[in-house]
């Protein structure tokens, strides 16, 4: 009997979901998606992303086996205090989120559980540079972390997420189960801290901006991609920081507690103590994996020296579509710390970017990667 699939949501992430079950499960579910805007379910339904558009929230729910909330998440604990809670639901259904942050959530999810459903939080720790479900893809999750989360850790919970883990088994995505508090912490400092502190980079630029109009070139490099986080969606990020604020608190104390200490040291002209200050993050970052998919998602960029000739573009973007290499991006960098003149070019997969900087340099040209 085939499953129904609810996915309330139909954006990057929920249509990615859609098509990683799709992959794997065929026509063995009906997967019913619902979202307030109408072109993006029109969108999902032309592009085979959902095989039925659901009218309202409330009709979906009361019909699915597994749903799936894709939605911000403010939006989510909304969805689950208000809206389901008056939906008439079945005893075994199975609730499962997007969201970034977990404690909250599964908080407002217990009234439902409660009632009988069973919840399980989840975090799929990719995105794109693209949104919408236009950019949705079956693979979007692969080789990502996707994060579980069981408040109880009970069997029937366990079951839950055996069958999530089960239907989402096409993503290709690394589940990992975990408190969520734990997830909560973990995500603040991998995932939201660094937010702050890249937006509040960028704010500090603005600033000098002011009177030294220059810097917005000479930030056009390295700061800029050291930043890029930055421009993610300022509503996303409001409700991630409201929702995970008892953490974020507490790490932003520490955090301003550490640059107090830089200070003092700088206005010490302490070398030594500086040097184990840039030393130990060096150590530590070089440490870290490369080729895993963290909580930000990592750029799978080519830098290609590029000599000043007419066409020199098009010769670059022949050679790789001549092997079958797509990209996502491309752009002309101008100034840049350590390269000048260069393409950046974008990759959907390291395999990619792999393939195409060997294709580029049998062709002479010569190319960088960061880690």
């Amino acid at each position: 009997m085939k499953k129904t699939i609810g996915i309330i949501g139909m954006g990057l992430i929920g249509g990615s979901i859609s098509l990683g079950i799709k992959a794997r499960h065929g026509k063995d579910v009906h997967i019913v998606g619902v979202d307030v805007d109408q072109v993006a379910l029109e969108e999902a339904m032309r592009l085979g992303v959902i095989d039925e558009v659901s009218p309202t929230v409330s009709q979906v729910a009361s019909e699915a086996d597994v749903l799936v909330i894709a939605t911000p998440v403010s939006k989510s604990i909304e969805m689950l205090t208000k809206t389901l809670m008056r939906v008439p639901l079945k005893t075994d259904l199975i609730i499962t989120d997007t969201g970034s942050t977990k404690s909250t959530v599964l908080q407002a999810a217990e009234p439902l559980v409660e009632r009988g459903v069973t919840f399980i939080g989840g975090h799929p720790m990719a995105g794109s540079h693209k949104s919408g479900v236009q950019g949705a893809r079956h693979d979007l999750f692969e080789n990502a972390f996707y994060i579980l989360t069981l408040p109880k850790q009970d069997e029937k919970e366990r079951a839950a997420s055996e069958e999530i883990q089960r239907l989402l088994a096409g993503t290709n995505a690394r589940f990992v189960e975990m408190g969520p508090g734990e997830h909560d912490e973990v995500a603040g400092s991998v995932s939201h801290l660094p937010h702050i502190v890249a937006s509040a980079l960028v704010h500090q630029l603005h600033k000098v901006e002011q009177s030294q109009p220059m810097i917005r070139d000479l930030a056009a490099g390295g700061f800029r991609d050291i930043t890029r986080i930055a421009s993610a969606n300022p509503v996303m990020w409001r409700d991630i920081l409201l929702q995970n604020r008892e953490v974020l608190t507490q790490m932003m104390v520490e955090w301003q507690q550490d640059m107090e200490s830089i200070t003092e040291l700088i206005r010490q002209g302490d070398a030594e103590s500086l040097f184990s200050f840039f030393d130990g993050a060096k150590r530590h970052r070089d440490d870290l994996p490369v080729k895993t998919s963290g909580a930000i998602p990592a750029l799978k960029d080519l830098y290609v020296d590029v000599p000043d000739h007419p066409g020199v573009i098009s010769d670059v973007t022949g050679i790789l579509a001549e092997h079958g290499i797509s990209i996502t991006n491309i752009r002309i960098i101008e100034a840049r710390e350590d390269i000048m003149g260069v393409l950046r070019l974008t990759f959907r997969t390291t395999t990619d970017r792999e393939r195409g900087q060997r294709c580029l340099e049998n062709e002479h040209f010569s190319t960088y990667k960061s880690e």
